[in-house]
């Protein structure tokens, strides 16, 4: 008879393989839970791996709030270093790029400056999505009316004739206000015809030549959207 040891006793690699695989609720928990953290890792890994990945790019920030149509000076813009897949379409890489140029819009302190929220030629196409887009400067008779436009609104242009108002022609629709004119520095609006700014729109060619040449000599209304 065959003397039992402890080496006897003790189990084969192929009994512990068994045992390991045999199902368990501990051992099915254990599994659970490395399987979550090893995800965890792999999913941290790769989003550091794919932000080293980016190269960083010098944009043009704004330095300062800036308010709309403020004339963009030297000073207003600063380079920042931002990683690639952040950078938004259209922005500027230099500061020469915006500098002279008036902003459209609010711009914050730390924003990306595109070329979208500066005037340019291809502001109109931007705002209409209209490659024959353009910029027109119109005179609304009602200086109110200007104080309450804001960038991005669409209105539709009107006129009236002056000697029967009921006779309403409507010059352009959907044009997109490009700038806009606010309150005075003391809260208070303007008025009278000297002191009037204009608000500038875009708009199809065709209409921004309509547009153009009634506000020679007739008075301009506009409906917004």
């Amino acid at each position: 008879m065959r003397p039992i040891t402890r080496d006897t006793l003790s189990p084969r690699v192929v009994d512990r393989v068994r045992h390991a695989l045999r199902p368990g609720w501990s051992r099915s928990v254990i599994t659970r839970r490395l399987a979550s953290v090893l995800l965890v890792i792999v999913a941290v890994a790769t989003t550091v791996t794919g932000h080293r990945g980016e190269q960083s790019r010098a944009v043009v920030v704004a330095a300062r709030d800036l308010t709309p149509g403020h004339a963009v000076v030297a000073d207003d813009l600063a380079l920042r270093e931002v990683t690639g897949g952040l950078v938004p379409g259209g922005a500027l890489r230099l500061t020469a790029d915006g500098i002279g140029r008036a902003t459209v819009g609010r711009v914050h302190a730390g924003e990306i400056v595109t070329d979208a929220r500066l005037l340019s030629p291809r502001l109109p196409a931007q705002l209409t999505g209209r490659r024959d887009a353009r910029l027109v400067p119109v005179r609304l008779s009602d200086e109110t009316t200007t104080s309450l436009l804001r960038e991005g609104d669409v209105v539709d242009v009107l006129t009236a004739a002056d000697d029967d108002r009921s006779e309403v022609t409507v010059l352009a629709r959907a044009a997109v206000v490009a700038l806009s004119v606010h309150a005075s520095a003391d809260g208070s609006l303007m008025s009278g015809r000297a002191d009037r700014r204009p608000v500038l729109l875009a708009m199809e060619e065709s209409a921004a030549h309509r547009v153009a040449a009634a506000g020679l000599d007739a008075s301009l209304a506009v409906v917004m959207h």
